[in-house]
């Protein structure tokens, strides 16, 4: 049976409103929309305890040996004692580790962030941020505000400074590698090259032995020094952050690493939602101010 034109042309017409509005409705959401939607990435991204570390199921950490106080308690970093011992059990419970899934490795503070692939999943050892060590490593947000500070034996000329201008003929010292020794290099200008040891512990033994007049390290590091260790010590005064932003700590992961954008997601938290703020009233409360060196 032939059906009449008109009729024709209606049904060819019905048919294709039919195929456009399947089509519409099977169409993608245009890209904005699709961008906007929240689709869980984020978990996708770092999903809890099974990120892609160097060890599955195990979250390795380094930091340097021996493990200082305030930041490490009894040299035992795996005793979630002590300010960056209790910041990395935080971090990793946040990236979905459990304390026993926690592997602690011992690296030596300048091969932390040298170039070359590591063998740890990040590094805690209050190593500053700087565009400098960005170029050969991968660094989280900051856990840490940090001031530089500056020591001296309690009877010597050097205890007596108030200013910058009073440590520049004096023989200072400080750890390689460190902030405090480019505040040396940097800021205070010395007339005397400053003397440059391998390890904290050395630069302490300077100071006692009259080799060097004063020395630089963190605030919190000169308040224990000048309180446990090296008694007949003060600290003469912190230099003021350097630029806009203050110096910061931050954890240390390979050039490029996958887990970068995740421990910092997690630092970042640990930040908004008070936890670090608390783990550094417990450890460092003594790190109270001191006088600034201008």
């Amino acid at each position: 049976m032939h059906l009449a034109p008109h009729i024709l042309r209606r049904a060819v017409a019905a048919a294709t409103v039919a195929l456009l509005a399947t089509a519409v409705g099977c169409a993608p959401e245009p890209e904005e929309k699709a961008a906007g939607t929240p689709s869980g990435s984020a978990e996708k991204a770092c999903p809890q305890g099974k990120l892609a570390t160097k060890t599955s199921g195990r979250l390795t950490i380094a930091t340097d040996e021996p493990a200082y106080e305030p930041w490490f308690k009894d040299d035992k970093p795996a005793n979630g004692k002590g300010f960056e011992s209790a910041v990395a059990y935080a971090v990793a419970k946040q990236l979905g580790y459990a304390r026993s899934a926690v592997v602690w490795q011992s690296v030596p503070f300048n091969k932390a962030f040298a170039p070359g692939e590591k063998t740890f999943d990040f590094d805690i050892n209050q190593v500053s941020i700087s565009a400098e060590r960005k170029k050969a490593v991968d660094f989280s947000s900051g856990y840490y505000d940090v001031r530089q500070a500056v020591i001296a034996l309690k009877n010597s000329k050097a205890a007596k400074a108030t200013g910058i201008a009073d440590l520049k003929g004096l023989k200072l010292g400080a750890q390689v590698g460190t902030t405090s020794l480019d505040y040396i290099t940097d800021v205070v200008q010395p007339k005397q090259q400053a003397a440059v040891y391998a390890k904290n512990d050395q630069a302490k033994s300077a100071l006692k032995n009259g080799q060097v007049d004063a020395i630089v390290v963190d605030l919190p590091t000169a308040f224990y020094i000048t309180s446990a260790e090296v008694t007949d010590a003060r600290i003469v005064g912190q230099f003021e952050n350097q630029g806009a932003a203050p110096e910061q700590f931050g954890l240390v992961l390979d050039k490029g690493s996958a887990l970068t954008r995740c421990v910092t997601s997690a630092v970042d938290t640990l930040r908004k939602d008070g936890t670090l703020a608390g783990i550094e009233k417990q450890w460092l409360s003594d790190a109270v101010d001191a006088p600034v060196l201008k």
